[in-house]
């Protein structure tokens, strides 16, 4: 799907795990685009303009040009960087050819962040972070889980020769896994357990498209939490609480 116009990317998101994934993309391929930072503590992202954008109200999400002349919008972090890939990168800078053997394992670790370690991770973070009074068993349950998974990620990327997930560059797959792998001590995880994937996020962060896409909206600071103790993250989730349950009871009574 081969793009005949000039990009009109305008990006809505947040500095988060699933947010900075299309910016850290569009910096990689060196799009031009807008961005409108999304205020999820004031649950701009449930207001009925953005509602058009993304009814199921979470970012991020983008509006392009397609190639009828009309408006298109993407929602999804995976969805839209299989977009932007697929519309925009002809030279595979960040990808690979369409059906090829790496095009599917890219497919592969790309479903299994946004299925297994963004929502496992999540759920470690909500419980471990956002309960009134400790569930031990959602810490475990979640956080155990999210260790599995970042270990099935630390022994592939012990198995490269490249250090990447897929092949010899980086991909979508490395980029849909970053941001959650940044955020990681925020939700109980010691990198230091994995170190084939502490070295892959620091590898990657000298490429200027992830560091420059990491801090948009607004400057991201998930990796100076690796130097906060559990009381010092504690005392900066505590502002957010209220928040979370606010919007779980919101969205329980609609």
């Amino acid at each position: 799907m081969a793009s005949t116009g000039k990009p009109n990317i305008h990006l809505y998101s947040a500095s988060t795990a699933n947010g900075i994934k299309a910016s850290i993309l569009l910096e990689e391929l060196g799009l031009p685009y807008e961005v409108t930072q999304i205020d999820i503590s004031k649950n701009t992202q449930k207001e009925p303009w953005f509602l058009k954008i993304n009814p199921n109200g979470r970012i991020p999400a983008l509006t392009d040009t397609f190639d009828d002349g009309k408006q298109i919008r993407i929602f999804e972090s995976g969805s839209m960087l299989q977009y932007l890939v697929d519309r925009y990168d002809q030279d595979h800078k960040v990808s690979y050819p369409h059906g090829s053997r790496e095009y599917w394992e890219v497919n592969n670790w790309l479903m299994w962040q946004m299925g297994g370690l963004g929502p496992m991770q999540g759920q470690a973070v909500h419980f471990n972070r956002f309960t009134p009074t400790k569930i031990e068993y959602g810490v475990t349950r979640y956080v155990n889980e999210t260790r599995r998974l970042y270990r099935t990620l630390d022994d592939h990327l012990k198995a490269t020769t490249s250090g990447y997930i897929v092949g010899d560059k980086v991909t979508i797959a490395d980029i849909a896994c970053w941001g959650w792998a940044s955020a990681a001590h925020w939700s109980g995880i010691d990198l230091d357990e994995f170190p084939a994937v502490k070295s892959w996020m620091y590898k990657l962060l000298k490429r200027p498209g992830f560091e420059t896409g990491r801090h948009v909206p607004t400057r991201n600071t998930f990796l100076d939490m690796l130097n906060q103790s559990t009381e010092e993250i504690e005392v900066q989730a505590a502002p957010y609480l209220e928040w979370v349950q606010n919007s779980m009871k919101d969205d329980a009574e609609k």
